[in-house]
């Protein structure tokens, strides 16, 4: 049997009458810009998010630098943010002019360490960026309860984390703004790039949409200095369709990080056993293991397919070399050395599952 890590087209297939038939409409609309596409897709996911109003954006990248500039964040500025993380959470802050603050992780939760978070604020802190990483809900009371102490700023970085709940409340709308990727892989994906911002602060939103909009909310007039960044219509349409499923297709996910954590437990590698089963959107299934090329090559002879998340932490990328030497953030260098996601898209079958677990049963014993 051959599993591979994650069927994109599988999506498509459950729900591609729906979708051919929304598509075939948007085509002959003759309207590809902006319209009332976008404000559909953005009213329906704010309202699923629980928050008073989306913007859609051009990606997860944008979303995050297009909410620091909403919130005044630029040159001199210092942004804490994880040290283990997709890449993006740091260029940011990066392309800002602002200066990326790194903290270690937890190590049984993989997401930034709250009791490391006090002694890296500065005079020159202005924001905390935590991320929700492989989906799982940051612990967000007391960061931002740090937050409000200080008087900084709290920018979720949710792109792993649709559908995911803090305290029977999903994520969107906790901190001051929330920024999301939709780009294909994700719970919640586009056929191509997208992303937004959801908040609770209408006139935050206001200024984001500007900002992404050129500066501008009337055509050739320019408040601000702004960029090109809109969310397609054509994906507006496909994040609609999908977002009706969303539920359904993170309770497959559930399910199979269920089967996991039961059937490796007392196995030879560290499983996410700390994570939140049923309030985490498990966008992935991250395990530690040492030895990991090894494990990973004999996986890939039986047919089972899995990925490395992050290799390289941020602070060890030649773009920021030099700038993090007297940092302590061993905890992540040695996550980045030993994790490995396994095979936790929504379309796997249950004995496609099974079979990763006998393959790794049948490795480590």
């Amino acid at each position: 049997m051959n599993v591979s890590f994650l069927d994109l087209k599988a999506s498509y297939y459950e729900i591609q009458d729906e979708l051919d038939t929304e598509m075939a409409s948007f085509l002959k609309s003759g309207q590809y810009i902006g319209g009332p596409r976008i404000e559909i897709f953005e009213r329906n996911f704010a309202k699923f998010v629980q928050a008073e109003t989306c913007v859609g954006l051009a990606n997860g990248l944008d979303a995050l630098e297009i909410s620091l500039k909403a919130l005044g964040v630029g040159i001199g500025d210092e942004v804490i943010v994880p040290s283990h993380t997709f890449i993006a959470t740091w260029l940011a802050v990066s392309n800002c002019g602002a200066v990326p603050i790194p903290v270690d992780s937890n190590e049984n939760t993989y997401s930034i360490d709250f009791h490391k978070i006090e002694r890296a604020i500065t005079n020159k802190t202005k924001a905390i960026i935590p991320v929700h990483l492989y989906g799982q809900p940051v612990d967000l009371d007391p960061i931002l309860d740090l937050a409000r102490a200080y008087g900084l700023f709290v920018i979720e970085d949710a792109a792993q984390a649709h559908g995911a709940s803090y305290k029977s409340k999903k994520i969107g709308s906790h901190g001051d703004v929330v920024a999301w990727s939709f780009y294909p892989g994700k719970n919640l994906g586009a056929f191509g790039d997208g992303g937004a911002i959801t908040t609770d602060n209408l006139i935050l939103a206001e200024k984001i949409r500007m900002i992404g909009n050129y500066g501008s909310k009337e055509k050739y007039v320019n408040d601000l200095i702004g960029v090109n960044s809109r969310l397609d219509p054509i994906q507006a349409i496909i994040l609609d369709t999908k977002l009706k499923h969303l539920d359904n297709w993170n309770n497959r996910r559930r399910k199979i990080a269920e089967k996991y954590l039961n059937d490796l437990k007392g196995l030879d590698l560290n499983l996410p056993d700390q994570f939140d089963l049923m309030n985490g959107a498990w966008h992935l299934f991250p395990i530690r293991i040492s030895k990991r090329d090894e494990f990973m090559s004999a996986l890939k002879r039986e047919g089972v397919d899995t990925i490395i998340h992050y290799p390289i932490p941020p602070h060890k990328q030649k773009a920021y070399a030099g700038n993090f030497e007297d940092s302590d953030l061993s905890i992540s260098e040695v996550m980045s050395s030993q994790l490995l996601s396994l095979p936790i898209g929504p379309h796997l079958e249950m004995d496609e599952v099974s079979f990763v677990i006998e393959t790794i049963k049948n490795y480590l014993e």
